[in-house]
């Protein structure tokens, strides 16, 4: 999850640099949610005492 979060990162540093900022927006969305679904899986694995 967080490797798919890296990846649109870079898609959208990829696309404002070339100009396109509706994709680079999506992208960067995109990205933010996959961000915030890896953490909080991370907590609750880390609760419930399972390695991520």
């Amino acid at each position: 999850m967080l490797r798919y979060a890296i990846i649109f990162f870079v898609i959208a540093l990829i696309a404002a640099v070339l100009g396109f900022s509706g994709i680079a927006g999506a992208a960067t969305n995109i990205a933010w949610v996959l961000f915030v679904v890896f953490v909080i899986l991370a907590i609750i694995s880390l609760l419930r005492g399972k390695r991520v």
